[in-house]
Formats: structure tokens, C-alpha cells, sequence
């Protein structure tokens, strides 16, 4: 990942991505989150002036799809372009999520390079014929190994992340030769800690791998809704390394070599923990086959659990982002989701918390300040920024923690610790708060000498300045709130674009220039009583 004290400087475009998604169904609070943290690092990278390139998109080939489109009555591609257009696509504008790209795994540009990728390691000896017979689960569309089952009732072994009945397969297929990469992959985490995070996340790869790989079956022979393989048109190619090849299709592989360029390898892959040894263990194999650069980073999110379970479309638990966002807003579920669960672990989601975090830090913390704030301006000043007088220690106190607050909360975002990014800045709103408390403008107000008329402009002054930085801080996070308050601040007329605004410099202290028109408009944070969870 890229180290918090610089900014790139050899052209190339920081590369996230998302995994894509499975069409079986619509998406669900889990999806979201992982877009969510794509998004805020991909924002905040742009914040800081780099060059940036978002990639998400769906995943339409494989069984499980098929079978969705059976059970409604449609082909494969029919019901993937329904859902796409209905529902995967729509989620990313109620999310506000801002990709630069949407691929889908349908389109000729990755089914055809796919084509391509796999008749060149075919040709160069990497995928030979033989008999694939074994548990497979097809929610996980993945081959179990015999050791991870649990068992069921009857005798029946489910899979151990979906709880369903695994499926006894025996197919003539083509494999990859995923075991001659076993000391090359150990040797890649090694060499490269940083490729697995969190750590945790590497240890249980490093384990998996140390215990020895078995070649990977390619291909499916039962069923057609897949992409063909160039080299034998009975067989489809099994969705995972048709999928997992989206990232350099999007990114101009054999196409584009200009904008290759610019955007391969990619810097961090967000992915949940459940399909980490994909991406861990078989995309790098399949790039090194390749003779590709491999990316900086696959990084395992945690699962977000409802009533202790993983949220799933499966078990029927998925809560749709819109009925958290209609009532508290999709700046609030940007912000409770990195701010209340460490990315990498686990984290429990529920109403009242979400509710909780909403009233205390958003309403009654950043959304009171400003409010207070633009309030004072307006009757003490008449709306205009006063000139503040000489710094004392209160004010010096405020400068230096923000200075701080930018340092923390940059090197958090860029290594994925959104929570302490969040939470630095919400430490710093607290800051102020409590500093207008002391400092107590209302009583200050009520003397109308030289003095304390300095005073008051100086208290004011500083509030406002540091709502400025606050504003640009939080835009990676909550850009419709960021957006609000850089318009209450009146600075998009005296200090120029918010997205223009360099995030490693929200610290220099002054930006906000005497004279800015504050406007006290509608609250950032509206009051919310009684929440729907339903």
C-alpha cells in the first residue's frame, strides 16, 4: 500500500478494487460495506491529489446464476441484466459510490480476453486433462476440500460458510497447474508481507499453502453458462478464473496498453475474508503463469454478522443498504459501517448502535459544532468570517491537535484502519466542541468592548477554520455532509472546490480567509427518533 507520507510521483493511477459480485440475487448491506471501504480509500487517495482508478462491477457466469434463472423463469444473461440494471447498479448511486469503472463479466472485453489468457497458458503447458471428482459447493461456486465440511443431518456434509448440503461431482475437466506454484506463492509472502493483510488473514494462507496445493480443475463440462473454452468447446471455464481475471481485463489487459500502464498491478484488492484464498492463493498463481506483475495487496475484510450469523442472501439475512440509508442517510451508513468495526475483524451490526453513533457523533457532535457555529457568525458578525485577533494558548491548542489529527488520520485511511481515521477526526470535532464551551462566545458577546469583540472574533475564527479542515477530512467519507458544510463555510467561493482541497494540507492552519459568508442552512445531521428496522 502506499506509505501515508507521499504522494505518487511515477504516473501511475492508485488501483482499487472491489470484488465483483454475483448476480443471484440483489445486494445487501455486506456488498455494500466492502463498496463503501473501496470507495473511502479510493476518495481519499483522490483528496490527496493523486491519480485514482475505482474498479467494481458483477460477476454473471456459473451455476448458481443459472440456477436463479431457472427458478425465475428467464435465461442466464436475461436475469443478469435485470438485476444488473435494477438493482447492482442502482446500489452504487444510493451509496454514493464513485467507480470509474462498472465491469461485468458478460461483456466481450473480459470474455474474450479471458479466451485469450487461458489459451496462452494452455499453449505453454500450464493446463493439462483429467478427472476432477469431489465435494462442491455451489453457493461458494468452489471445490471443497474433504477436511473443511461439517457435517449435517442424515450424514450430509454442508459447507462450512453457507450451511448448505455440498454436491458430489465427478467431471472430465482441465486443470491449472496450481501445485507447481506452492514454493513460489510461500516465497511471495514472505519476500512480500504486505501482498496478505491483515495479518491474520496471511497466517491463514501461509497454513493453507504450507499443507500443500492440489491442482486446480478449470473448467465445468455439466453445463453451458460460462465462457467457452477456446481449446474445447464442450467445456465452460469455471467462474472463478473466469472471474478473478476481471481486474486486468478492466484495466486494459491486451487492449489498452496505455492505460495498462497506468493502472497494472493494482494496489490493493478489497475482497471478505470467505473468498480470500482466491485471491491469495490462485489469482497470483495464475499471474505468475502469466509472466504478469502481481498486485500490492489483498486485503480480507471481516464479515458483517446479523443476530451473530454472516449476513448472506442464502440464509435469507440480507438487509438492503436503502433501509438503513432512507432513514439515516448515506453519509451516516458510510460512516457508522468504517467507524464502528475495525476493517479485517468481524463486526456485529444493529439498530440501536447505528442510531446510537448516529445521535452522538454525527447529530450531536460535527452537526451541532456546525450548526453553533454559523449561528454565532451570522448574529454576532452578520454572516462574515471576522479577522481573529493574536493566537492564544486555546487557539494554539486547536492548530497543533489538527495538525496531529491530519498525520493519524491519513496514515489510518491509507493502511485501511478507517475506524482510527474516524476516529481521530471525531476526537478533533470533540476538541472544539469542547473548546467553544470554554471559551463560551455567548458571554464573551455580551461585552461590547475592543477587547472582547477580538476575543469573539478570534473564538469564531477558530471554530470555523477548523470546520474547514473537518470538511475536508471527512469528504472521503461523507461527501453530501462535507459538501454542506463547505457551502455553510461559504468556502467554495473563498477558498475554491472542496474536491480540489489537498487532504495532507487540511493542517496548515488559516485557509479559510476573513470575510467568508457562513450560513446557518438546514441541519447536517437531522434529529432521528424512532428508527425502522424493517
Amino acid at each position: 500500500m502506499v506509505d501515508a507520507t507521499t504522494s505518487r510521483q511515477d504516473g501511475k493511477a492508485f488501483y482499487v478494487t472491489t470484488p465483483i459480485y454475483y448476480v443471484n440475487d440483489k445486494p445487501h448491506i455486506g456488498h455494500a460495506y466492502t463498496t463503501v471501504a473501496a470507495d473511502v480509500l479510493a476518495r481519499w487517495h483522490r483528496q490527496r491529489g493523486e491519480k485514482v482508478w475505482f474498479l467494481t462491477g458483477t460477476d454473471e457466469h456459473g451455476q448458481k446464476v443459472m440456477r436463479s434463472a431457472e427458478a425465475n423463469g428467464v435465461t442466464p444473461r436475461e436475469w443478469a441484466d435485470q438485476l444488473v440494471e435494477t438493482a447492482w447498479k442502482p446500489v452504487l448511486e444510493t451509496i454514493d459510490a464513485s467507480n470509474d469503472d462498472f465491469i461485468r463479466t458478460t461483456e466481450s472485453r473480459h470474455t474474450e480476453r479471458v479466451r485469450e489468457f487461458w489459451q496462452h497458458l494452455y499453449d505453454a503447458g500450464e493446463v493439462f486433462p483429467g478427472t476432477y471428482e469431489g465435494p462442491y459447493c455451489v453457493s461458494c461456486e468452489e471445490f471443497k476440500l474433504p477436511a473443511e465440511l461439517i457435517d449435517g443431518e442424515n450424514g450430509q456434509k454442508l459447507c462450512p460458510v453457507h450451511g448448505r448440503p455440498v454436491e458430489m461431482l465427478s467431471e472430465t475437466n482441465y486443470f491449472f497447474k496450481l501445485s507447481a506454484y506452492t514454493d513460489k506463492l510461500l516465497r511471495l509472502y514472505e519476500e512480500h508481507p504486505e501482498f496478505v493483510q491483515p495479518e491474520s488473514a496471511r497466517n491463514e494462507v501461509v497454513a493453507f499453502v504450507k499443507q500443500g496445493l492440489q491442482d486446480l480443475s478449470i473448467t465445468r463440462s455439466t453445463f453451458d453458462w460460462g465462457i467457452p473454452v477456446p481449446w474445447d468447446d464442450e467445456h465452460v471455464l469455471y467462474v472463478w478464473i473466469d472471474a478473478l481475471l476481471n481486474y486486468v481485463t478492466a484495466a486494459g489487459y491486451r487492449t489498452d496498453p496505455l492505460l495498462f500502464k497506468q493502472v497494472w498491478p493494482a494496489d490493493v484488492h478489497l475482497v471478505g475474508k470467505d473468498i480470500l484464498r482466491f485471491h491469495a492463493v490462485i489469482w497470483p498463481a495464475m499471474l505468475m503463469a502469466a509472466g504478469l506483475p502481481l498486485p500490492t495487496t489483498v486485503f480480507a475484510h471481516g464479515w458483517l454478522l446479523v443476530g451473530g450469523e454472516k449476513m448472506s442472501k442464502t440464509k435469507l439475512t440480507g438487509i438492503a443498504p436503502s433501509q438503513i440509508i432512507d432513514t439515516f442517510g448515506s453519509d451516516a451508513f458510510r460512516y457508522y459501517f468504517l467507524r464502528a468495526i475495525q476493517f479485517g475483524s468481524d463486526g456485529s451490526f444493529s439498530w440501536e448502535h447505528l442510531s446510537a453513533v448516529y445521535t452522538s457523533e454525527l447529530a450531536n457532535g460535527l452537526g451541532n459544532l456546525a450548526s453553533r457555529v454559523a449561528a454565532m457568525v451570522g448574529r454576532y458578525f452578520h454572516g462574515s468570517l471576522p479577522a481573529p485577533a493574536d493566537a492564544g494558548p486555546a487557539e494554539q491548542v486547536i492548530a497543533e491537535r489538527l495538525t496531529q489529527t491530519v498525520r493519524v488520520a491519513d496514515q489510518a485511511a491509507v493502511s485501511l484502519r478507517f475506524h482510527e481515521a474516524l476516529a481521530a477526526v471525531e476526537a478533533f470535532v470533540g476538541v472544539v466542541n469542547g473548546y467553544l464551551t470554554e471559551q463560551a462566545p455567548w458571554k464573551v458577546a455580551k461585552d461590547d468592548s475592543p477587547e472582547a469583540r477580538a476575543r469573539l472574533a478570534t473564538i469564531l475564527y477558530t471554530a470555523a477554520e477548523a470546520l474547514r479542515a473537518v470538511a475536508v477530512l471527512y469528504n472521503p467519507v461523507m461527501p453530501r455532509s462535507a459538501a454542506a458544510l463547505w457551502e455553510m463555510l461559504g468556502a467554495e467561493q473563498s477558498v475554491g472546490a472542496l474536491a480540489e482541497q489537498s487532504l495532507t494540507e487540511a493542517g496548515n492552519w488559516g485557509q479559510l480567509p476573513e470575510g467568508s459568508v457562513l450560513t446557518k442552512g438546514a441541519p447536517l445531521f437531522p434529529r432521528i427518533e424512532e428508527p425502522e428496522a424493517s
